[in-house]
């Protein structure tokens, strides 16, 4: 059962809904100020390494605009082992 982070439109205030099925309207309410317009925001990862001493991995996703040959691009680079 995922869970998904939305951003409040009013408020700006982020907060998880719980989602059965993809396919589900969801409506609710931002349990800050009551406002029932809200977008979904792309969430940060958590993640395990093998042998890693915390329980979830560190650092920061960082998101940079880079130059593509059809325009620009948006990357968004996710901390973990390079490959």
């Amino acid at each position: 059962m995922p869970i998904y982070e939305f951003r409040c439109l009013d408020c700006q205030h982020i907060f998880e809904l719980l989602a059965l099925n993809k396919e589900d309207q969801i409506e609710a309410k931002c349990p800050k100020c009551g406002c029932d317009s809200f977008e979904r925001v792309l969430s940060r990862t958590n993640y395990t390494m093998s042998g890693s001493r915390s329980g979830a991995g560190s650092g920061s996703t960082s998101v940079s605009n880079r130059s593509c040959a059809g325009g620009s691009c948006t990357t968004i680079d996710i901390p973990g082992p390079s490959k």
